[in-house]
């Protein structure tokens, strides 16, 4: 046990977000787009929870505010809305995918920044498979990505949640534990 170890108790430093893991979802988006004919629905979030502090409300401020700053540029349109159990969804809509990424990672980059990394929840950025919604969630705790496949009232399928696993593998990184798949049944996207 190291000298922080013993200091914190036992408890182990959270991972924080990395860009590079998260930005591999544009890369992935050529072979969704091209290889396996799937299709943005020009929609992304990023879920955190709230604190009740001036300094945290400021950094929500700024990032809204350099996110609708970049709008005249980008054409990125931003939501804010908080569910049921008080988490902030800020949601993203544009028809530039990448605009979408950069945008995710600008509100959790922001949080970093100030200090709230460890209340950033995860990222998720909405497509569509031959009318099926799939949603790739992306875990910041864990900095890495999983598909959702809802298919009717919390219901999933799992089975193509594995195929796009072992497809996307090479362009992502996948959550290799299956129990940390969860869903985000009420996600507004």
């Amino acid at each position: 046990m190291g000298l922080f170890d013993s200091i914190l108790g036992g408890r182990k430093k959270l991972a924080t977000a990395d860009a590079d893991r998260l930005f591999a979802m544009a890369t992935a988006q050529v072979t969704l787009e091209t290889s396996l004919g799937m299709k943005s629905r020009g929609v992304a979030a990023i879920v955190f929870q709230q604190i009740a502090s001036a300094d945290f409300k400021e950094i929500i401020t700024d990032s809204s505010e350099l996110i609708a700053s970049a709008a005249g540029d980008t054409g990125t349109k931003l939501e804010q809305a908080d569910d049921e159990y008080g988490y902030r969804w800020m949601v993203f809509r544009d028809d530039d995918f990448e605009d979408l990424v950069t945008a995710v990672n600008t509100v959790a980059s922001e949080l970093q920044a100030g200090g709230y990394g460890d209340r950033v929840l995860a990222a998720v950025f909405a497509w569509q498979d031959n009318g099926q919604p799939v949603d790739f969630i992306y875990n910041f705790k864990r900095g890495r990505f999983y598909p959702f496949v809802p298919t009717g009232d919390k219901e999933r399928d799992t089975e193509r949640e594995l195929q796009l696993k072992a497809q996307l593998q090479q362009d992502m990184p996948i959550e290799p534990e299956l129990e940390r798949w969860f869903p985000l049944w009420d996600a507004p996207v």
